[in-house]
């Protein structure tokens, strides 16, 4: 388990950016493909294009707040874990699960290590796919958002954060696709 009392690292550029609160807006449609985006999968090292997964397989996108290699959301943690265990599972039915974070490539490094990542772990330092998919921020980091993608990268479900729902569970998940 990581430190949590370790807050090196945490008021950075990206923290001040990020800390005014602006709510997640829900503005993209069901049935609707999505916006494009490239990012770098620091699990695997290599660079993914959202559009290279049309046609081929479903996605399931989990952005996820992670404030430093140090420190998680306390909503997400669980989440992060719950997606890595079961991982295999998404796959077993052809679905990718792309997560996305704010930490910055080194911190990504950290976390895909320390918690035995299996899944890719997307690094959007500037924030700008979180952005473009409007999942909001607030206190340093956007919020969580998860969207599940079918193989024509169609809309077919999304879940944005709120005090009461924090994330869609993975029976949700699963059962939408």
């Amino acid at each position: 388990m990581l430190t949590s009392t370790d807050f090196s690292g945490l008021f950075n550029e990206r923290f001040f950016r990020n800390f005014l609160p602006i709510p997640a807006i829900y503005e993209l449609r069901l049935d609707v493909g999505t916006p494009d985006f490239q990012l770098p999968d620091i699990t695997n090292g290599t660079l993914v294009k959202l559009s290279n997964y049309r046609g081929k397989q479903p996605v399931l996108l989990a952005f996820t707040r992670i404030f430093t290699e140090k420190q998680y959301c306390p909503f997400c943690y669980p989440h992060i874990k719950s997606l890595n265990e079961n991982y295999e599972e998404f796959q077993k039915r052809g679905i990718e699960v792309l997560m996305i974070t704010s930490t910055d490539e080194r911190q990504s490094q950290i976390v895909v290590k320390d918690l035995g990542l299996k899944m890719p772990l997307l690094s959007d330092p500037a924030c700008k796919v979180f952005r473009r998919y409007r999942v909001g921020q607030a206190l340093g980091a956007p919020l969580p958002a998860q969207f599940v993608l079918d193989q024509d990268g169609k809309l077919r479900y999304y879940h944005l954060f709120s005090f009461l729902d924090h994330n869609a569970n993975i029976e949700t998940l699963l059962a939408k696709f």
